[in-house]
């Protein structure tokens, strides 16, 4: 049985990363769209504020939440601009918590404490040009040379790897151990044979850096290695996990942005002498946005409660991440349709909540991979 009653701390959590939003995020939220500059001033004030290492310890300089703390923030900032969730996900869950879990008291001290105070920003580095969805497909190479480990090799899509000052980055040890091959190394900023490549232009998420990494002879520390050599796989699918609940609870926070433009606008604008927002045609798509997006939360809370509680949450993420990001997506579509010509145009953030979305059904995952999970889990294989 899960208890979904918020708790006082987790409520007055919350409310502080709703207000920050409102107040310092939502102002620059446009203007980092169009230029697509990354917000920096906004970033190092969550790191103020602890919302950069929500779930690390106060001992490790993060906040010390429980993981329903860290959905209900991730919902927030996403209500304030995706960008910004971008950047806040790829650090806490990508990021800090692998740190956390696998990671030595050396590392910790080391890596997880700038990362988790906002003093440095994390990012994680899994897919290729040709392994995304097979994360066990990796080319990108490790090879030992007395103590350290020389990589070679190209990644590709990793948030924020043009500007983060650590990367975790999988490569394997050995092509022919497929994923018993695959190893984490904990790569900083400067490491000499790291360099950033492509920058994408994407769609959405615009001042969000997303970029490809360029690896030639890159040497990393032995005591660099995150876990074990070969532990990798196992690494990096517990840490899917999480980022799945994140990923739901980001898509959720943009469809209530998305419903709340939708519900304003139809209450002032007129059609047939009267506000659309008392012909029905538009309450049912409202109706139907709302009901979407509160399964949507309690699917994903369902799941970090779970994880607090040390259980096993892998297909309840999935189904959180399957429903409320594809979910999300029509939502969006439905406050674009509400709005009409107004819509499609940029004098509205609708249509930069809809651009923004729809990759929050690619990553962590695609939908098409959260099925086969949850297939899996159901005692399914192909």
């Amino acid at each position: 049985m899960v208890h979904l009653a918020l708790t006082e701390e987790q409520r007055a959590i919350r409310d502080l990363a709703h207000a920050f939003a409102e107040k310092e995020i939502r102002p620059v939220a446009a203007k980092a769209d169009k230029t697509k500059e990354f917000p920096w001033p906004t970033v190092r004030r969550m790191g103020e504020l602890g919302f950069l290492g929500v779930n690390v310890p106060e001992q490790y300089g993060g906040a010390g939440a429980d993981a329903v703390s860290f959905a209900l923030v991730t919902e927030e900032i996403a209500w304030g601009d995706a960008t910004h969730m971008g950047a806040f996900g790829a650090n806490n869950s990508l990021t800090c918590a692998p740190i956390l879990r696998f990671g030595t008291e050396e590392q910790k001290q080391k890596f997880l404490v700038p990362l988790a105070s906002g003093k440095w920003l994390g990012a994680y580095s899994l897919s290729e040009p040709s392994a995304g969805s097979d994360a066990a497909a990796l080319k990108t190479t490790a090879r030992r040379e007395g103590d350290v480990y020389v990589l070679n090799g190209v990644k590709s899509w990793v948030t924020s790897g043009s500007i983060a000052d650590l990367v975790l980055v999988y490569a394997t040890i050995d092509p022919a151990l497929g994923s018993r091959g695959v190893t984490a190394f904990l790569v900083p900023k400067g490491t000499r044979g790291m360099t950033a490549g492509k920058v994408e232009d994407k769609m959405g998420m615009r001042a969000s850096p997303t970029s490809e990494l360029v690896f030639e002879d890159c040497a990393v520390p032995a005591e660099n290695v995150l876990g074990r050599p070969g532990e990798g796989f196992k690494i990096a699918l517990s840490t899917l996990d999480g980022g799945r609940i994140m990923s739901a609870m980001g898509a959720t926070g943009i469809a209530r942005a998305a419903l709340e433009d939708a519900i304003g606008y139809a209450k002032t604008r007129e059609a047939f002498g009267k506000p659309i927002a008392n012909h029905q045609a538009i309450q049912h798509m409202i109706a139907d946005m709302a009901t979407w997006i509160d399964a949507g939360r309690l699917l994903a809370l369902k799941a970090a409660q779970l994880r607090d509680r040390g259980e096993r949450y892998t297909m309840e993420a999935s189904v959180a991440k399957l429903l409320a990001t594809e979910r999300a997506t029509q939502v969006c579509l439905r406050a674009v349709q509400i709005l009409g010509g107004a819509g499609y145009t940029r004098e509205f953030a609708v249509e930069r909540y809809l651009r923004d979305v729809k990759v929050f059904e690619i990553f962590e995952g695609t939908s098409e991979i959260q099925r086969l999970v949850i297939a899996r889990q159901l005692g399914l294989h192909a």
